[in-house]
């Protein structure tokens, strides 16, 4: 489905003796093909090996957990152990070069096009926390893997509009738009779904399985 925005079009306006420049939009409802989930699992003990071993149980653990729930090997990646050593501080916050245990925790990622399933999957992840594993799940991120079909679709659609808009502002004042004299492309702002949130910059929206694609051109039209 393509909105089209045709509201305040004279503000958007700029007119000179022979031309005018015109802001066209194009919005499409998207929904997300592709999920990443990451897991932490985090271990702490008095020594290096005893914290290695408690963070290699609690990996097992998460390993075994998301091959009972269908996910293939294929789109877990396990990354590197990351070590933390714990300080002695005294009262003033300096160390005093003694170290009283070790903190790890590694991290677990899927990529997958279930997003359905992921989904329900990282709702359910508390089950393990509940099992005594040291679990630290994060929201999925969802992404879009057609944008850049979608992207040469809007463009176009956003020109139309401009064109529309260019036309209606002309016939009220007795004139006919000519050829195009230049065109700007602004910065595709994918959003939650029925968000008004615009950046400068684009916005990326990875929260949110439901997202509208907005797309945005100047254009600038001859006069006769």
């Amino acid at each position: 489905m393509v909105l089209f925005d045709l509201a305040d079009g004279v503000r958007d306006i700029r007119r000179a003796d022979d031309q005018i420049e015109v802001t066209g939009s194009a919005r499409r409802a998207i929904r997300s093909d592709f999920v990443v989930w990451r897991l932490s699992v985090n271990a702490q003990d008095a020594t290096l090996q005893a914290s290695y071993n408690r963070l290699k149980g609690h990996g097992d653990r998460v390993r075994a957990y998301l091959r009972l729930k269908g996910i293939p090997d294929s789109v877990l990646t396990v990354k590197s152990v990351d070590v933390t050593p714990l300080q002695e501080q005294l009262g003033d916050g300096r160390e005093t070069g003694r170290i009283l245990g070790y903190r790890l925790a590694q991290q677990f990622e899927v990529r997958s096009s279930d997003v359905d399933g992921i989904t329900r999957l990282s709702q359910e992840a508390t089950e393990l926390i509940n099992q005594g594993v040291e679990l630290t799940p994060q929201a999925p991120e969802y992404l879009f893997t057609g944008l850049a079909q979608v992207r040469v679709r809007m463009l176009a659609e956003a020109t139309q509009d401009a064109k529309a808009r260019a036309e209606a502002i002309a016939s009220g004042v007795g004139g006919a738009i000519g050829g195009i004299r230049s065109v700007r492309v602004g910065v595709f702002q994918i959003t939650p779904r029925f968000s008004t949130e615009v950046s400068d910059y684009g916005v990326n929206d990875t929260s949110s399985l439901e997202k509208d694609v907005t797309a945005v051109v100047r254009v600038t039209f001859g006069i006769r």
